[in-house]
């Protein structure tokens, strides 16, 4: 229990209520702390064994790019087997990870343990652009080159090059890959699984669709109908990718058509592939009131009511047309495959 003595000790030091309490020794600025020299500062012989282990770091990269690039060698990817693709993956991800993780160390280990650890303060110069300032930057400049070595220590300096060249060569060899290996690359791309009289189905139930369930204003997602009996391990994927199609229905006195191609639509309904022309994307968005095709990719538009040509973005040509018409029981069927090849525009065309 407190005593009425400890009590009035208590009030006594306390301040009333609405005045400031005087101050008497402020908070000052504590400055710097003491500098600590480092070991490569006190000793040549550690000094030269942390050089030797920056260049040997950037080194290090230098062959894990090269390991990079023959891995994409070592371990193709042609069968298309996930054992293949796997190792492919693995040990050319390794190999960029270690390129990129020895240059990110040894920059790290360069900085902490050889460039210059004086501690500096730098007050702002309420004016800038005058000649002064344009040669006290240019002696900033070659300061800073002489306190991080950069200029002196040619094996980092020069490590650190060859390091940054070899880093890229694994990107630029995987670009190899993106394209087919014959030597018509776009081949591949040429034929489709359509063919006269093969029915539009619905992707991905493989479900026919006839032409009165078709109506306007409404896209169907489309595919050949024999696609859905295949399996995955007899090119389902693959021969998607190339058939894949969008079905809408306007009134057929919206439809600009060349004279040559006015029996490629059927009653205002019209098939278009989904394959963008810029660069693969699906075109799957489909504006009613517009008209209009939009590739989410990279925002192409296509204008449906005239054979779908490019009205904005980057694609390069218009879609693919696949001409249609219907069988004796009122199905729309494929009157062709497409007559040009589906897919970017970047590769050689004929």
């Amino acid at each position: 229990m407190a005593h009425e003595g400890d009590t009035q000790a208590v009030e006594a030091y306390r301040p009333s209520p609405g005045l400031a309490v005087p101050v008497s020794d402020p908070v000052k600025n504590p400055g710097l702390p003491p500098h600590r020299a480092r070991m490569t500062d006190k000793d040549p012989k550690v000094e030269k064994t942390a050089a030797r282990t920056v260049y040997t770091l950037f080194y290090i990269s230098v062959a894990a790019s090269l390991w990079a690039v023959a891995a994409y060698m070592l371990f193709p990817i042609e069968d298309g087997s996930t054992v293949s693709v796997r190792y492919n993956n693995m040990f050319i991800g390794l190999g960029i990870a270690a390129a990129l993780l020895s240059i990110g160390i040894g920059a790290i280990h360069w900085a902490k343990a050889l460039m210059n650890d004086k501690e500096y303060v730098e007050d702002r110069h309420p004016t800038r652009g005058s000649e002064p300032t344009r040669a006290a930057a240019v002696k900033a400049f070659a300061d800073a080159n002489e306190e991080s070595g950069f200029g002196r220590r040619k094996m980092i300096r020069n490590s650190l090059f060859v390091a940054l060249g070899a880093s890229i060569l694994p990107g630029i060899t995987l670009f190899r890959g993106l394209a087919p290996m014959s030597g018509d690359p776009v081949h591949l791309l040429q034929h489709t699984m359509w063919k006269e009289g093969m029915r539009l189905a619905r992707d991905p139930e493989g479900t026919p669709i006839k032409a009165s369930e078709v109506t306007l204003g409404s896209a169907f997602h489309v595919i050949p109908e024999e696609l859905a009996g295949l399996g995955h391990d007899e090119g389902y994927l693959e021969e998607k990718a190339k058939a894949i199609v969008l079905l809408m229905r306007l009134l057929p006195e919206q439809l600009i058509e060349r004279e040559e191609r006015k029996d490629w639509s059927y009653d205002g309904i019209v098939a278009y592939s989904k394959v963008c022309t810029h660069v693969g994307c699906p075109v799957a968005l489909y504006e009613q009131q517009t008209h209009h095709l939009l590739c989410p990719c990279h925002q192409s538009q296509f204008d449906v009511t005239e054979e779908a040509k490019v009205i904005f973005g980057p694609a390069a040509r218009p879609l693919p047309q696949l001409p249609i018409t219907v069988d004796d029981e009122g199905y729309l069927v494929a009157r062709s495959d497409f007559t040009e090849p589906v897919g970017p525009s970047f590769w050689e065309r004929h």
